[in-house]
């Protein structure tokens, strides 16, 4: 039972570290894309911790599920994991641990549902605003106009993915000022950004005590938000962006002295009007091969005694 317990260990000490290191770090807004990345590969190695050790787990508790995770190993493999010792202990851990695992699948699955309910919504809407013409083939279009008098856009994820633009934001936003915009949300659309935003709601809302799935959502939230600002900025200019920002939400509050649920947008203005140095690429690959390892660690540490058998 040593090596189930290192890894429940590991993740622990995991879900604890790397969001306060990443929050005392000053270059995740400097490189949004590498800190996606590495809050990836952290909440990654968490769950991977809790997989392995409930699968050894289970192998210690049950025989039967010990002849199958163990079916190929040899003798000495088998017995460099001393399964024979955890008793109750080994399954109760076993147990708990695919009671998580079951709820976070459930999590994510309602994730899902609502999220494709969502999007039936919007579709729905948009066929009443945007009915199809005679003649014209539902979903082929991948850009819609709306008549509105709030200026909004938006990218509808679908299996025909389009983007909606309102008649108010075509006339605030002149020349690239609307390419920004349509650039920032079409790096929504190529990232996926919506499947990252799905995943880490389903893990903090199934498990709202911890901490380390709290700050991922919030994060994930943040983080997609400036990798798409940098994405519009790379091809338009900081300062087009940054206009494009304030033009579509100027009437909404968000610069105003009272918090709104737009609160970031001051800030994503700031960091476009004074943009902080970028890493330099060794830096960037640094960190990035830095963040791979703490997903690699949890695999080293569940494969390490049998690799040691077999050398």
């Amino acid at each position: 039972m040593m090596v189930p317990a290192a890894l429940l260990l590991l993740g622990a000490l995991t879900a604890v570290v790397a969001p306060r290191l990443l929050a005392r770090a000053d270059w995740p807004d400097r490189e949004p894309v590498v800190a996606l990345w590495v809050w990836q590969c952290a909440v990654a190695a968490v769950l991977l911790c809790c997989a392995l050790s409930m699968t050894l787990s289970a192998a210690a508790a049950w025989q039967a599920v010990r002849g199958h995770v163990f079916a190929p190993a040899p003798r000495a493999v088998v017995e460099a994991y001393a399964l024979g010792v955890g008793g109750p202990l080994a399954a109760t851990t076993a147990v708990t641990l695919a009671c998580g695992g079951l709820w976070t699948a459930a999590m994510l699955v309602r994730e899902v549902v609502r999220a494709r309910d969502r999007r039936h919504r919007r579709r729905a809407e948009l066929l009443v605003r945007a009915p199809v013409l005679p003649g014209e083939e539902p979903g082929n279009d991948r850009l819609v106009i709306l008549e509105g008098e709030r200026p909004d856009a938006w990218w509808l994820p679908d299996a025909a993915p389009r983007l909606v633009i309102t008649t108010a934001a075509l006339r605030r936003l002149k020349g690239r000022q609307l390419d920004a915009l349509l650039a920032h949300e079409q790096g929504h659309a190529q990232a996926r950004h919506d499947w990252l935003l799905h995943c880490s709601a389903a893990l903090a809302g199934g498990f709202p005590q911890v901490p380390v799935f709290a700050a991922f959502r919030d994060e994930m939230h943040r983080l997609v938000e400036l990798a798409a600002d940098d994405m519009a900025s790379r091809r338009f200019g900081r300062l087009t962006t940054a206009l494009a920002l304030v033009e579509l939400n100027k009437d909404r509050g968000v610069f105003g002295p009272c918090p709104t649920a737009q609160a970031q947008v001051p800030q994503r203005v700031n960091r476009l009007l004074t943009p902080p140095d970028r890493l330099t690429a060794g830096r960037r690959l640094r960190l990035t091969a830095a963040a791979t390892l703490v997903a690699v660690v949890p695999v080293l540490v569940a494969f390490g005694p049998g690799l040691r058998a077999l050398g």
